[in-house]
């Protein structure tokens, strides 16, 4: 072996042991349109079926790998189609048949979440939609695996406040009827505009509409890389700081790339893409918000965080891009507060206030993410929340997305603990002057004028 590819082994060596480089998930995805059925047990029996025989091998796979590269896979997943885009005539009582019937398939395979409980509804409200977005609290609350996304806007349909004013009204439900977990029944669950239909990372996940029947995407997560290149990197400028995280980002690309192609051809299906997301965990080293502090923060939050995420997240994105012709899902950096390590203490000290993360949403990959506000938030706020994080999506034509946790019987000053990856949520302060007379309008937010560019 050249001492060239030696020094590339023990590099990624260290990465794996000293940095927290991983594989963050393997993620199957499953169509579910041959399950279309009148009955809702017979519906709910098919989706058991199609998951589980599909998936079967997932597990044992995901494993096999880990051993024989020493690279780890840390959770192994599956996504489904949207169920309001199969569930034709099925009840809301049929819908909640189905998501059990996820959950136990998630169960019988061994993998750690499933995604795909969920409605496209940018532009109006099918009746199957309707049904199902009105049962999530139920059937996240009587699941322990299931994930929800609702995708309620997009750059060329505008926005759909009506759907908004309904996911206020989930988003409470189901906070109150998982409040003996800690309304983790809203950690499931996530409201987006210009959803990918190829993300492998939950709570958003789940399997497009022009998806091959099966695929395995992967997503790679390696925010203690990067922090760890960016502190041997010294007092370089910001040019040659961005083209070290280029690079970073190519070689985990890499990695993530060898792994998705070698998990889909043993299971025999398509490999589908690499998302090459910074996603953090609560462990210490492996956060974003080290990553902004080590280019010359004094703490994430202050004046400066926004410029440093905007350099993060497009330097992230063009190393991946050259490292992989199907880099997909929503790819750059996340800032999930409770599930990092640096954002959770950032929030704690008062560094980090709720309006400045919606500043940095508007250059990261995704949005207000694993954000608690207090249980008594009302509705229309919940609303008006949601309202202000998709219009960022909507108007700069990316994708955006709120998962927020008001934490029933929780007030600003306390904590949540999710334990696991989900971390530790600390309540933020949220502005509740009310936003009701506008949200109650309803409606659609027309288009902006850029979506008119064919």
């Amino acid at each position: 072996m050249s001492m060239l590819k030696m020094d590339n082994v023990l590099e990624t060596i260290n990465m794996i042991k000293e940095e927290n480089l991983d594989i963050r998930t393997t993620t199957m995805g499953i169509s579910l349109y041959d399950c279309v059925c009148d009955d809702d047990d017979r519906f709910a029996e098919k989706i058991y079926d199609k998951i589980t025989m599909s998936a079967k091998n997932l597990v044992k796979v995901g494993c096999d790998i880990e051993k024989e590269y020493g690279i780890p896979i840390i959770n192994k997943r599956v996504s489904v189609t949207p169920l309001s885009l199969v569930g034709g005539s099925i009840s809301s009582d049929g819908y909640i048949k189905a998501a059990k019937a996820m959950d136990r398939a998630a169960a019988e395979v061994g993998i750690n979440f499933i995604g795909g409980f969920g409605a496209l509804v940018q532009k109006g409200m099918s009746q199957s939609a309707c049904k199902l977005i009105s049962v999530i609290p139920e059937a996240l609350s009587e699941t322990k695996m299931v994930c929800s996304s609702v995708n309620v806007a997009s750059t060329k349909a505008g926005i759909n406040m009506d759907a908004i004013i309904e996911m206020g009204s989930v988003i409470k439900r189901t906070a109150y009827l998982t409040k003996d977990e800690g309304s983790i029944g809203c950690a499931k669950l996530v409201v987006f505009a210009n959803v990918p239909e190829d993300n492998p990372f939950v709570a958003g996940a789940f399997h497009g509409v022009g998806e091959a029947e099966r695929v395995i995407n992967v997503g790679v997560s390696g925010p203690g890389v990067v922090a760890a290149a960016i502190k041997r990197a010294g007092n370089c400028d910001l040019l040659e700081l961005a083209e070290i995280i280029k690079k970073t980002a190519f070689k985990i690309t890499r990695m993530g790339q060898l792994v998705a192609k070698e998990a889909a051809k043993r299971l025999g299906v398509d490999f589908g893409i690499v998302d090459l997301s910074l996603a953090p965990t609560p462990a210490v080293g492996d956060s974003v918000a080290y990553i902004l502090e080590g280019m010359g923060l004094e703490r994430c939050g202050a004046c400066g965080t926004t410029a440093c995420l905007a350099l993060l997240n497009d330097a992230v994105k063009k190393g991946g891009v050259m490292a992989s012709s199907s880099v997909g899902g929503l790819s750059g950096a996340f800032i999930p507060v409770s599930e990092d390590a640096g954002m959770i203490e950032a929030v704690r000290c008062g560094s980090l206030t709720l309006e400045k993360l919606e500043a940095m949403t508007a250059v990261c990959s995704v949005g207000l993410d694993m954000i608690a506000v207090p249980g008594d938030t009302p509705e229309a706020v919940i609303c008006g929340l949601i309202a202000d994080e998709i219009s960022i999506g909507v108007a700069n034509t990316k994708t955006t997305a709120v998962r927020v946790i008001p934490a029933y019987g929780k007030t600003v000053g306390e904590e949540v603990d999710f334990g696991g990856l989900l971390g530790v949520a600390p309540i933020m302060k949220i502005n509740t002057n009310s936003p009701k007379e506008f949200i109650l309008r309803g409606g659609r937010i027309p288009a902006p004028i850029h979506s008119l560019k064919n």
